[in-house]
């Protein structure tokens, strides 16, 4: 059986208070959160702690995200993260490194599938960890428990029921795929939903897929510095500003991790 779920983040002023969720069904989710945290810390939470929920179950895992960020870090980046002792191409640390050896170390011996979904954009299951993570993030800011939901209660007849669900919303597992379908896709490529249902994978803007672009090329030697001047406007300037803030680096470095 396959055990399709989503998994969301949520930050309160990126950084603040920040919540995670993962969703399968409204018998099978789990939510929870920091005081202070990231989105992207909120992403990778949720992810991590679905696959701790789902350790015990031999069934396979389908995990929808909305961040190209924490798809391409589990799938595409981090085996060079790991032969560079957990730096980046540039040179630079791994950001989140404990959240990242800690999704390392569950995804060990599992097989799981990544797919990317368009947040906020009508997707039953995306839209319900959304919810849930955003409702964490809101109880840490008003200094309260968050709902921490059911966890993950599910048997294997239960991941069957779940999966017969999935399908019955238009959202297909593996196996309702395969007879209709082309060969599968690489884990990190976006795949398409039934017309009835699907929202086709767009492009995403850049500012949305810098978290970092040097990754996957091969290692080579640093060319000499080149002194850029840029002339940002106002908005441009201001979102720079939150994004070196939510990594907590210079505004030049916040703009030299999108070149």
């Amino acid at each position: 059986m396959t055990i399709t779920a989503a998994a969301d983040g949520s930050a309160l002023g990126n950084p603040g208070p920040n919540g995670w969720a993962w969703y399968i069904d409204d018998a099978n989710w789990a939510a929870g959160g920091s005081p202070h945290g990231t989105n992207n810390q909120g992403e990778l939470q949720a992810v991590l702690e679905l696959l701790r929920a789902t350790a015990g179950t031999d069934d396979d895992l389908r995990i929808l995200c909305d961040s190209k960020y924490v798809i391409d870090s589990i799938t595409k980046w981090m085996p060079g993260w790991k032969r560079r002792g957990w730096r980046k191409a540039d040179g630079g640390a791994v950001l989140n490194q404990d959240l990242m050896k800690a999704l390392d170390e569950a995804m060990s011996g599992r097989d799981v599938r990544f797919e990317w979904v368009k947040g906020h954009a009508g997707h039953d299951l995306n839209e319900a960890a959304d919810e849930r993570a955003n409702a964490a993030a809101k109880a840490y800011q008003q200094k309260q428990e968050p709902r921490r939901g059911p966890g993950f209660t599910m048997s294997t007849a239960g991941a069957a029921a779940a999966t017969s669900t999935n399908r019955m919303q238009g959202d297909p597992t593996d196996a309702g795929r395969r007879a209709a379908d082309p060969p599968a896709r690489p884990a990190s490529t976006p795949a398409t939903a039934p017309a009835a249902t699907a929202v086709a994978p767009a492009a995403v803007p850049l500012w949305a897929e810098a978290s970092d672009l040097l990754e996957g090329l091969d290692d080579s030697p640093a060319p000499a510095p080149l002194d850029l001047h840029v002339t940002l406007s106002a908005q441009e300037h201001a979102r720079l500003r939150d994004r070196a803030d939510a990594q907590g680096v210079s505004l030049e470095e916040a703009l030299r991790r999108l070149i």
